[in-house]
């Protein structure tokens, strides 16, 4: 069964949980074949069948250590073969696509290691290349026309970063050529190709990011992100009963809510589509009949001042105090530079006249920078106070709506205050579209239940 390419396009990426099985195949089968739109298909590698499951990625990982260190891969390479030959029997199909996917597998351990910055790369995109023919195969014995996509036949061309490519922009003009197909092309997600032909994957979890080139590059009507839940909530289900699903999201609240803490969608993914001015939306394969949630430029109905509060954990405050910092032209610039110097990105910067504080990700710190750190704002900056403070979390309200409510962020103060939690530092960009509150890490379930209470009600 071919189709018009006269239909609206639509891209839809799935998963590891919507490709974990035979099952879970059949069901990604009938969303496809549900809507002649749905021309372009991008797929994650098989993801955990059972929580006592491996994903494949981490399999290839495994594979990958062994191999580098010299050891046995035997193992390694059977149990990642026998993965996909579970799938390719149980939906009947033709051992001829078994045969492309293990000969795929087993090459990985024939690359040289010295001097291959993109091995890692590599062994890691092998889950989702070989997960895309296995589809295309089964889609075909399905009657669907279907057909794999290298993401280099296809245009997916990106700098040489490994395990951080970036899209070249040329490379959209070659993706355009895609929409003239009337197959349905079915293109791993993770990774793209270099000019020189080498394998480079997104940052992890960048088959979103894949889905969103792919619907920007193809002028798409819509990108739908399908995965394992109903769609975006207004708190984090584990920490919330019941929280309240949002129907309907902006690009800048999805990233504030992805950057936060929300995990649904990769914060990267949101840029090619916004770019190109696409909606997208978050779907269950599992309940592919749920409208789920849109993602879109803008509202397109009332909306409530806060949409939704996310979480983060793991944060670091370096706090400096200087007397008349305020009058001391460059200082600012002094403090981030030797940040720079010693290559840490900072993620905030609060402010007061005589104090300045840095918020990093605790992973861009060592005992060693900490030290020099100190030993730089004293002796360069001659700082009279420095601390550096761990174990803290992020609290954010997000809402495009809250710049035309008054009393927000009273509101959420009073609900902190009233359960007894410390704001250890607020933030507010000019925009007014998230706040953040600042608290330390053994109190952030308690913070999101007192303000999800505040502003949806008791949990």
């Amino acid at each position: 069964m071919k189709r018009s390419v006269e239909n609206a396009r639509k891209v839809v990426k799935f998963g590891g949980s919507s490709l974990a099985s035979a099952t879970q195949l059949e069901k990604v089968l009938d969303i496809v074949r549900a809507d002649d739109a749905r021309r372009f298909v991008v797929v994650s590698a098989p993801g955990k069948r059972n929580d006592k499951d491996t994903k494949v990625t981490d399999a290839l990982i495994r594979y990958y250590r062994d191999y580098t260190n010299g050891q046995s891969v035997d193992s390694d390479q059977d149990w990642i073969i026998n993965r996909y030959k579970s799938m390719v029997d149980e939906l009947g199909l033709d051992h001829a696509v078994l045969d492309r996917i293990s000969a795929s597998i087993m090459q990985l351990a024939t690359l040289p290691i010295e001097g291959n910055r993109f091995l890692y790369d590599t062994f890691l995109a092998a889950g989702e290349d070989n997960n895309a023919k296995l589809v295309a195969a089964f889609f075909r014995k399905c009657g669907i026309s279907a057909r794999y996509v290298h993401p280099k036949e296809a245009g997916i061309i990106v700098s040489s970063e490994p395990g951080n490519a970036r899209l070249l922009p040329s490379s959209y003009d070659r993706l355009e050529a895609l929409q003239d197909t009337e197959d349905v092309l079915i293109i791993p997600g993770f990774f793209g190709v270099t000019v020189d032909g080498d394998i480079c994957t997104f940052s992890r979890g960048g088959s979103d990011i894949t889905g969103s080139i792919v619907a920007a590059g193809v002028k798409a009507d819509l990108y739908e992100n399908f995965t394992d839940v109903d769609g975006i909530f207004s708190a984090h289900p584990g920490v919330i009963h019941n929280p309240r699903p949002i129907k309907e999201l902006t690009y800048r609240e999805m990233r504030e809510l992805a950057y936060s803490g929300f995990s649904v969608l990769h914060d990267e993914a949101l840029i090619p589509a916004y770019r190109g001015r696409i909606p997208l939306v978050i779907k269950n394969t599992n309940n592919p009949s749920h409208p789920g949630t849109t993602i879109t430029l803008e509202h397109h109905g009332d909306a409530l001042p806060v949409v939704g509060i996310a979480a983060d954990d793991k944060f670091v405050s370096i706090n400096m105090s200087k007397y008349l910092m305020n009058r001391e032209v460059g200082f600012g610039r002094k403090v981030l530079q030797i940040l720079e110097d010693l290559n840490i990105r900072f993620e905030h910067m609060p402010t007061g006249i005589d104090d300045m504080s840095i918020i990093l990700r605790e992973r861009e710190l060592t005992p060693i920078k900490e030290q020099e750190i100190i030993s730089q704002l004293v002796r360069k900056l001659e700082v009279d106070e420095v601390d550096i403070e761990h174990d803290l979390s992020i609290i954010t309200l997000v809402g495009e709506n809250m710049n035309n409510h008054v009393g927000v962020t009273a509101t959420a103060t009073k609900a902190l205050s009233e359960n007894g939690i410390n704001i250890e530092m607020l933030s507010q960009g000019s925009s007014e579209l998230s706040i953040m509150f600042f608290v330390k890490a053994d109190q952030v379930r308690a913070s999101l239940k007192a303000l999800y209470n505040a502003f949806f009600g008791q949990d």
